[in-house]
C-alpha cells in the first residue's frame, strides 16, 4: 500500500482522536502536528514521534521544507480540526505547501469564503476535502434511498430537538463568540441541517421563532419536508425525564411523527470518511454550500416570535 504523510492543526479539541484513528487505521503516517496547547498526551496512544509544533510560522516552515525539498516525506494531507473561525487561513495554509485539505465542519462560516477556496484549488491543483460523516451513517444512507425512491410530492413532517448541555466555561471559550464560532446554529446544528438537506431538499422558506446565545429555535421549508427544530446548550431545556436520569444530552429526530434512530454507529464514520477521500470519494466545497448558506442565514436574522408552526419544546 503506498502510504500517504499527514500533518494535523488542532490536535487538542475533542475530535481530534477521531482523526488520529482514522489515519492510523487507512494505514497512513501521521507526521507533523500543530496546537497552540501543548496538552496533547493524546498524541502517545498514535502517533508519538510526529513532530509537534506550538507556533503556526515554524509549522508552516516545516511544511515548506518538505514541499520544496519534493522528497518521500513530502506531506500529502492536512487534517484540519482547529477553531470555526481558523478553517479559512489553515485549508489555505495546507494547500499552498503542496497538500490536500480535510476540513471539520464548518468548511467556513460565511458561503462567500467558499469562492474564495474554489479559486485556490484551481491555482494549486490541490483538493479540500470536508468532514461530513452523518451522511455515511448507515441509517442516513437507508432513509435517504428510501425517500428519494419515493414520490416527489411527498412532503415529510419533521421535528428535530438537539440539547447538549454546556458549563460556565463555554461562555469563556471561542464558542461563544459569534464572529469566531457561528453561534450554537453552527457549532451543534451544521451536521444536522446539512443531512437534512442532503436528504430532503434544497431549502425553501426559513423562518425564526426564538434565539439567544444559547438557545435557537425555528422552522425550514424543505423541498420534501416541513422541519421544527430546537437548538440548545442549557441544561434546564432537558425534558424532564432526561434530567432526572442525570443524562446532560438530548438528541430526538421524528419523521411523520415516528422517531429516526442514529445513535449508535459514529464510532467508525471518520475512517469511512477518510477510506472515501484516499480513493478520490471524498465530499467537496460544492457539498458545503447549501448547509453553510443555511447556517450563515439563520444567525442574522432577528426572531419573528414564537408563532406559526413552531417546535413543541417552545410551549
Amino acid at each position: 500500500m503506498n502510504t500517504k504523510n499527514f500533518a494535523l492543526i488542532g490536535a487538542a479539541g475533542y475530535i481530534a482522536p477521531r482523526h488520529f484513528k482514522a489515519i492510523k487505521e487507512t494505514g497512513n503516517q501521521l507526521t507533523a502536528i500543530l496546537d497552540k496547547s501543548d496538552s496533547v498526551g493524546i498524541i502517545d496512544s498514535y502517533f508519538p514521534d510526529a513532530a509537534f509544533f506550538t507556533e503556526p510560522e515554524r509549522f508552516d516552515r516545516h511544511l515548506y521544507r518538505r514541499f520544496i525539498e519534493n522528497t518521500g516525506s513530502k506531506i500529502d494531507y492536512i487534517s484540519i480540526c482547529s477553531p470555526n473561525y481558523l478553517h479559512d487561513a489553515h485549508i489555505r495554509m495546507a494547500l499552498r505547501n503542496g497538500a490536500h485539505a480535510i476540513c471539520e465542519k464548518p468548511l467556513v462560516l460565511n458561503p462567500w469564503n467558499l469562492e474564495g477556496l474554489e479559486r485556490i484549488e484551481q491555482d494549486t491543483g490541490k483538493n479540500i476535502y470536508h468532514i461530513l460523516q452523518l451522511r455515511l451513517h448507515p441509517a442516513v444512507v437507508e432513509l435517504k434511498n428510501y425517500v428519494d425512491s419515493q414520490s416527489d410530492d411527498k412532503i415529510y413532517d419533521i421535528d428535530l430537538a438537539y440539547i447538549t448541555s454546556r458549563g460556565t466555561w463555554y461562555q469563556y471559550s471561542w464558542k461563544a463568540d459569534m464572529e469566531k464560532s457561528g453561534g450554537i446554529t453552527t457549532n451543534i446544528g451544521s451536521h444536522f441541517f446539512d443531512m437534512l438537506i442532503y436528504i430532503f431538499g434544497e431549502v425553501q422558506d426559513i423562518q425564526i421563532h426564538y434565539t439567544t446565545p444559547i438557545t435557537v429555535a425555528g422552522f425550514l421549508q424543505l423541498k420534501k419536508a416541513r422541519v421544527r427544530w430546537f437548538l440548545s446548550i442549557d441544561k434546564k431545556q432537558l425534558p424532564k425525564s432526561i434530567a432526572e436520569q442525570g443524562k446532560t444530552t438530548y438528541r430526538s429526530l421524528t419523521i411523520d411523527n415516528a422517531a429516526f434512530e442514529f445513535s449508535e454507529g459514529f464510532t467508525d464514520l471518520h475512517t469511512l470518511t477518510y477510506q472515501n477521500i484516499l480513493s478520490g470519494n471524498g465530499f467537496c466545497i460544492r457539498d458545503a454550500y447549501p448547509y453553510i448558506s443555511l447556517c450563515h442565514d439563520i444567525r442574522t436574522r432577528k426572531a419573528e416570535g414564537i408563532r406559526g408552526d413552531y417546535h413543541p419544546f417552545l410551549r
